[in-house]
């Protein structure tokens, strides 16, 4: 069963957004890392400022929802601005259905980052439709891996 969350994004300001957010909602944080946390193997050369930002943070709404956000901004991504700091990301439980949803999404839109497995163990990847709407496809790892 697909699971849909709102993701959003912020210029810097994510940790601080999110601490509101769970202010309001309740709940604690089920995941948070930082852009610190990528593996030096990925070759990424990450600014110093950036090491302490959000890179992602899970806020879970209930049972069926979760929060995401990250902070992204100088040139890591598309400018961020009222609007576009908003997008829908599915978790689908295969590859094969990630691939689908993928593919059609992506079908006269653009490819933000092209699906694949990324190092924290996800099948992922982000898109924008041909409406603008941008869309992350995950098939998170199994449970109990690491």
């Amino acid at each position: 069963m697909e699971k849909l969350n709102p993701y959003l994004t912020f210029s810097g300001n994510c940790e601080e957004a999110f601490y509101f957010y769970k202010s309001i909602f309740g709940g604690e944080f089920s995941h948070i890392s930082r852009y610190r946390d990528i593996p030096s193997d990925e070759g990424l050369e990450i600014p110093e400022y950036r090491m302490n930002k959000i890179k992602h943070i899970v806020l879970p709404l209930g049972e069926k929802c979760q929060l995401i956000g990250s902070d992204c901004d100088d040139g890591w991504c598309p400018e961020v601005v009222k609007g576009n700091n908003v997008s829908l990301a599915i978790d689908v439980e295969s590859k094969q259905k990630a691939d689908k949803y993928f593919e059609a999404l992506c079908a006269e839109g653009s490819i933000t980052m092209q699906i694949g497995d990324v190092f924290w163990g996800s099948y992922y990847g982000m898109c924008t439709d041909k409406f603008g709407v941008t869309w992350i496809i995950n098939h998170p790892k199994p449970e109990g891996n690491t």
